[in-house]
């Protein structure tokens, strides 16, 4: 009589899995984790530097040592995961102790991925009543794992949902018989020039604090969802900066959408803004402008603080010369194009006055590198963190906490564009803190949904 394969799977993982993500090892429950020798090997290899992978490498060197060093039995019986911090998980701890043949002629040589996958194989075979599962970020050995009939996972820990779909969007599409179903009984007064509602109904406990709702039939209505108790929900009417007299540095909204931005922009009691969008819906500029309007105009921050994550889209160009800001300013072609568009939106000043103002501009604008923000603190600061689709969700909490008090924080991003390896629209960190913060009284985000830069990059964006 056959035995029932056991509940419990084995888990074996790959090195980039806890290079990504080490606390990966109190993330398997009741199930066991199993590390080959070679895994440890690359561990040791990755863990000098600055560098994120290296800090994570440490972290995992770390845990290990913590699991393993009260453990006074065999390492081959499996250490206990079960701790004071994680007291909830039941699983063990397996390191590879004996020597195994490399018997997989289909792959050549002794390469590290091939030498895991020899691992997987040889426990396949001497645990037949068991799962083993081999768990990676690397596609190319889940696609060889797969050939050799090995069942295997990305890792899914870290991703905050499946579908970018899903994402919150930051704005809702009112229905039709909106009013009829909630104007029975509707409030409505003006505070310091701005109109408020206060509505009942169905939909209002759907609604998220500073969440845009918009009604685009017979008479227009955008508002922003500033309190919500059971079913009943304060709106905000938004302010209309698609309108000529009320530009923002030269800036008017194109869209709704832009329209929405600017509202969170420039609101002072929202500290952090995040928008997504793709290529030229005008996220860089927006935040730009409200930035320059904020710090030089109205005086409510000491300067422009602009930080992006340092990744080609093709080859490295080596190393840069110069200070910290000169290193950047490759990586800064973004910034100077908008601050361009920005400065020639007054045409009455003449190349004299625009001179001044661009100096001035650039006394008040820093470009600072990712690599030296850990232990700072920003007082009074506009932090913009551009291209933070490429962040991790523990670098972009390392940017953030940096925040000191009169701070504010906006993250633009593109999920459709990730130039990091092993980072999924699931696992951005920008998808992360969009999906975290959401309904915090603090926090805006709005998607912009479309392109304004001219009619072939809209077709271009489109069709190809």
């Amino acid at each position: 009589m056959q035995k029932k394969p056991t509940q419990t799977k084995l888990f074996v993982l790959d090195t980039n899995v806890l290079l990504h993500d080490p606390s990966c090892l109190f993330r398997f429950e009741e199930h066991d984790i199993y590390l080959p020798m070679v895994t440890i090997e690359e561990l040791d290899n990755n863990k000098k530097g600055s560098s994120e992978v290296a800090r994570n490498a440490r972290q995992t060197h770390r845990y290990l040592e913590d699991i393993i060093g009260p453990y006074v039995g065999k390492l081959s019986s499996g250490c206990p995961l079960k701790s004071k911090i994680n007291p909830r998980i039941s699983g063990n701890l397996f390191l590879q102790t004996h020597p195994i043949d490399f018997d997989l002629p289909m792959l050549a040589g002794s390469k590290a991925d091939n030498q895991i996958l020899s691992v997987v194989a040889d426990l396949k075979k001497k645990q037949k009543n068991r799962q083993v599962i081999l768990v990676s970020k690397d596609f190319n050995i889940r696609i060889k794992a797969r050939a050799l009939n090995i069942n295997t996972e990305d890792y899914f820990n870290d991703k905050v949902m499946e579908d970018s779909e899903l994402l919150y969007k930051g704005s809702i599409d009112l229905p039709e018989d909106f009013w009829e179903k909630h104007s029975k009984g509707m409030e409505s007064w003006q505070k310091e020039g701005k109109m408020f509602y206060r509505l009942t109904g169905p939909l209002c406990s759907s609604f998220l604090v500073n969440q845009f709702v918009y009604f685009d039939f017979d008479k227009p209505f955008h508002a922003i969802v500033r309190s919500i108790k059971a079913k009943t929900a304060t709106l905000q009417v938004v302010h209309d900066f698609s309108h000529s007299k009320f530009n923002v540095w030269g800036i008017n909204a194109k869209n709704k959408e832009q329209n929405f931005a600017l509202n969170l922009l420039l609101d002072p009691d929202i500290d952090f803004v995040s928008l997504l969008g793709q290529a030229g819906t005008g996220k860089t500029l927006l935040a730009l402008a409200a930035g320059l309007d904020q710090t030089l105009d109205k005086k409510i921050y000491t300067e422009i603080i602009v930080t992006r994550v340092t990744v080609s889209v093709g080859e490295d160009i080596g190393f840069l010369p110069g200070t910290e800001e000169e290193k950047m300013t490759p990586w800064m072609g973004a910034l100077e194009d908008n601050l361009d568009v920005l400065n020639k939106s007054d045409d009455n000043v003449g190349d004299w006055g625009r001179a001044a103002t661009q100096d001035l501009i650039r006394s008040r604008i820093k470009v600072k590198s990712l690599n030296f923000m850990r232990g700072r603190t920003f007082l009074k600061k506009y932090l913009i963190i551009d291209e933070a689709q490429n962040l991790t969700p523990k670098q972009m909490k390392t940017l953030i906490t940096r925040a000191g008090p009169g701070t504010k924080v906006v993250c633009l991003g593109n999920i459709g564009q990730i130039d990091t390896p092993y980072l999924t629209e699931g696992s951005s960190g920008l998808t992360y803190v969009v999906d975290c913060f959401k309904g915090w009284d603090h926090n805006g985000h709005i998607t912009l949904l479309r392109g304004e830069r001219s009619r072939l990059a809209d077709y271009a964006t489109e069709i190809l």
